[in-house]
């Protein structure tokens, strides 16, 4: 399996985001295959940490290209982005749902509330804790290191879903969510699906 280099990242979300269905994600427990992604367009997105600008949150997402920026989140949750644009533009895309691949007895022990495997990695703060994923990795280079992003051949889906972002109040009208159609472990899917561009939605 081969790491996706710095270029790949070197995009504007809204690009990144649809590519990165069907990567592999690489953690300390076990590794997984990414089936649901959202994209953050810093500067330019009200529901971006980067939108008002450089903070100590946020310095990560104005990084270089292919970091992992890290956040902390309802005082109990982390949750895993890959960094994209150029070193010192603000965007990233949320790693959302994974499909186990490998090292799903470690998830089972670290997500030992799920009743199924597919409810292991069906969301943003869940696959990180059963990956092994924390703060402390917060800035590392996802082509090296602990935690990876790789290719292992598997090509993007020919037609990604996609729908407005979860959880948000401000920017909740941009449909920046892609999933891999029917795949059992993308997390609660949205009522509103448009069709699959790389633009913000009109509407």
């Amino acid at each position: 399996m081969k790491a996706l280099a710095r270029s790949f990242y070197d995009r504007s979300p809204l690009a990144v985001a649809s590519d990165l269905l069907n990567k592999v994600l690489i953690g300390s427990n076990g590794t997984g295959r990414i089936v649901e992604v959202e994209a953050y367009c810093g500067r330019d997105d009200p529901g971006s940490h980067g939108y008002r600008g450089v903070t100590p949150r946020s310095v990560v997402m104005y990084g270089p290209p292919g970091l992992l920026y890290v956040y902390f989140t309802y005082g109990m949750h982390w949750c895993a982005n890959a960094v994209c644009e150029a070193d010192g533009v603000c965007g990233a895309v949320l790693l959302r749902a994974l499909e186990p691949l490998s090292g799903i007895e470690e998830m089972r022990a670290a997500r030992s509330k799920a009743r199924r495997d597919r409810d292991l990695c069906n969301g943003p703060a869940k696959l990180c804790h059963a990956l092994g994923i924390d703060g402390a990795l917060n800035g590392a280079d996802l082509r090296r290191g602990a935690v990876r992003i790789v290719d292992d051949g598997t090509p993007p889906p020919e037609a990604p879903r996609n729908s407005t972002r979860i959880g948000l109040s401000a920017g909740a009208d941009l449909a920046w969510r892609w999933y891999v159609a029917g795949n059992p472990h993308v997390s609660r899917s949205r009522p509103v699906h448009r069709r699959s561009d790389r633009s913000p939605a009109s509407d």
